[in-house]
């Protein structure tokens, strides 16, 4: 009966024990299967390129040459017809500067002006001049004499001057070529008052933006640097500017400080009050390793990648540099011609085992 009891114990203990080896021997197969399974992975490899940190900031941008012309005296309106079209001048016309657009007609007001007898008593003044001069170089007249006469030419002269810039008020001419933006209409003819708004015209070849940037930046961004301009309703073309001004004082609230770039615009693909976007270059590499800003992971304060080598993931800790919303330049952690992993490397430790795919 003792014999038949330690029996059934020695079994129980073998049969624990054996399921005990399963056990630990389940486990190990499953450590080995764990270790051995790589992980599919895609690669790039690195490689060198230009980048650019830019600051980006938006707003509406305006032509370089604008200007609303107004009438100087109440006179009578006579629109003029663009020599290029036959017709009168209208909104969206090309004009050229100096070109007159408005003649304003007022017979008294250029009776008052008098410019054809302010150009004879020119020259007439200039003929008596002449004479005295050259009397006396031959002792004829006195000094005195000569200078009445000088000064008499100086004051028809001044006045010829102040008749024709007088008769010039009744010409609105283009200050510099551009384009019509508003053309206010009046009758033929009709009597307009002084100080009416007659004519607006715009030339946006040049562009200019004004900008409100943070105080952090007041030492990076100087004066030439480049800016990239693009606009939604231009998703193929960016456009180059400058920054042509920037000013020294910080906003005490905002804690901004105001600048101005100047934007290219010779095919005239930009409107003038278009909101853009520009993204200012505040610093630049001709040649640095990029990488994708979205395979780093940060560990603490330190950031992490992996690159392929010999069918497995080495981790690599990194130093960056310049950033972009997509990129980042690498400033030491990894070489030119390795193999970075940007897919599958979430769950990947150092010395993972991988598979590169496609």
């Amino acid at each position: 009966m003792i014999i038949h009891k330690q029996a059934i114990k020695y079994s129980k203990l073998i049969a624990l024990t054996l399921g005990l080896i399963n056990l630990f021997s389940c486990k190990n197969e499953a450590t080995s299967f764990n270790t051995d399974v790589a992980v599919n992975v895609s690669v790039q490899e690195v490689k060198k390129k230009p980048i650019e940190q830019t600051l980006i900031t938006t707003g509406s941008i305006s032509p370089e040459l604008q200007a609303n012309l107004k009438t100087e005296l109440a006179a009578h309106y006579h629109l003029q017809r663009n020599p290029r079209t036959g017709k009168p001048f209208k909104m969206g016309d090309q004009v050229k500067q100096h070109e007159l657009v408005i003649l304003l007609k007022d017979q008294e007001y250029t009776n008052n002006a008098n410019l054809p007898g302010a150009e004879l008593d020119k020259e007439i003044s200039a003929m008596e001049y002449e004479k005295q001069r050259a009397l006396y170089e031959k002792g004829g007249v006195t000094k005195r004499e000569l200078v009445n006469s000088e000064k008499t030419l100086l004051t028809a002269e001044q006045a010829y001057e102040n008749a024709a810039l007088s008769i010039e008020k009744l010409s609105i001419r283009a200050p510099f070529s551009g384009v019509i933006t508003d053309l206010p209409y009046f009758s033929p003819g009709i009597r307009v008052d002084n100080g009416q708004a007659v004519l607006s015209l715009m030339n946006y070849t040049s562009m200019m933006m004004d900008l409100s940037m943070p105080e952090n930046l007041l030492g990076q961004v100087e004066i030439n640097q480049e800016a990239n301009i693009m606009n939604y309703a231009l998703p193929n073309d960016t456009l180059k500017g400058r920054i042509t001004e920037l000013s020294p004082a910080i906003d005490i609230e905002a804690r901004t400080f105001k600048g101005r770039l100047r934007v290219d615009n010779d095919q005239e693909l930009l409107k003038p009050g278009m909101f853009v976007k520009a993204e200012i270059v505040v610093d630049q590499r001709d040649s640095a390793l990029v990488i994708p800003k979205e395979v780093i992971i940060t560990e603490g304060n330190r950031k992490v990648v992996f690159v392929a080598k010999n069918s497995a993931a080495q981790k690599r800790y990194i130093r960056t540099g310049i950033e972009t919303m997509s990129e980042v330049e690498v400033l030491e952690g990894i070489e030119v011609n390795e193999r970075l992993i940007i897919k599958g490397f979430e769950t990947l430790k150092d010395r993972s085992k991988v598979k590169v795919v496609k």
